[in-house]
């Protein structure tokens, strides 16, 4: 099936791995993402701070497009583009509003525009957990991993409709699917500093930290992500985390896609593995070992079997 997908510039830039990971993982799936023509940029984190209807009127520029398309739903990868995006489809709903949003684009936009949804959300509603569960050809099976939406996936509720605000599990499910112990995280949705990574960097480094440190102590493998910014904090900017907790961490922080694909035994060059900070080669490792030795049990247990019979 294909998709009306507005990718973001993140996903042409310093997300590169995520944008490769979901086309890689979507096409798996046969969701063919087609990307709306000459999208612009959202506005980000700071535009709507700056002016509201000048943000406002960034974000439907792109759903109008999506409108003329005759799109039946938007998919974006990016949290903050998913949330300027629905926020503004929003406000759009007040008459006054969207007189000056219309006078900034120089026409009238379009009166209904198409529902926007995160590509995480779109998987879900395509596939059932069991059929992603069918796709499995190397089970995360013994790997401890923590889901981590950062604080817009799920926020402001009434607008995102991502579930429990506080207490989203649809990434939990997803890899549990695909084999993985999934680990209570209490920080799932606590900020990680977000934008301020520049401004306010060692606030940032704490809240980030705080993350880190607390994964570490849980025992996981890794952290799942779905927003570029968090990856961003967690995994590029991880070694002033640990100077800001006086510690070293040493923790991958992979893409919800990135996992898929390696359950999916998807090629890494696809996946963008190459692109992350922190190297994934133990997790790939540990991975390789757990499902040799569950290979070399049916073994072990015939010659055991045959040693009893004697």
């Amino acid at each position: 099936m294909n998709f009306a997908y507005y990718p973001g510039c993140s996903a042409r830039g310093s997300s590169k791995d995520y944008e490769m990971s979901t086309q890689a993982v979507c096409k798996a799936l046969d969701m063919r993402l087609v990307d709306i023509p000459d999208w612009n940029c959202c506005g980000s984190t700071p535009a709507h701070a700056v002016d509201t209807e000048l943000s406002a009127a960034l974000c439907v520029r792109n759903l109008d497009i999506a409108a003329q398309q005759k799109a039946e739903v938007l998919l974006t990868p990016c949290p903050s583009c998913l949330s300027n995006l629905r926020m503004a489809a929003k406000r759009m709903e007040n008459p006054a509003f969207r007189s000056r949003v219309d006078e900034l684009l120089d026409g009238p936009s379009a009166k209904q525009f198409p529902p926007v949804t995160s590509v995480m959300q779109g998987i879900a509603a395509q596939m059932e957990m069991d059929a992603i569960a069918a796709r499995v050809r190397q089970s995360l099976k013994g790997l401890k991993l923590v889901a981590y939406y950062g604080c817009l996936m799920s926020r402001p509720a009434e607008v995102m409709n991502f579930g429990d605000p506080e207490n989203p599990t649809l990434m939990e499910e997803m890899m549990s699917a695909c084999g993985a112990e999934m680990l209570d995280f209490p920080l799932k949705t606590a900020c990680c500093g977000a934008s301020f990574g520049i401004p306010e960097r060692p606030m940032t480094a704490k809240n980030s930290g705080r993350i880190l440190e607390l994964a570490t102590r849980l025992g996981a493998d890794a952290i799942v992500v779905a927003c570029p910014l968090c990856q961003m904090n967690l995994d590029l900017r991880q070694d002033q985390a640990s100077a800001a907790m006086d510690t070293k961490f040493r923790m991958p922080v992979l893409y919800f896609t990135q996992m898929m694909g390696i359950a999916f035994d998807l090629p890494e060059e696809e996946l963008g593995l190459n692109k992350l900070c922190v190297s994934p080669n133990g997790l790939i490792r540990k991975l390789g070992e757990l499902r040799r030795e569950e290979a070399a049990k049916p073994t072990e247990q015939k010659a055991k079997a045959a040693e009893g019979g004697r």
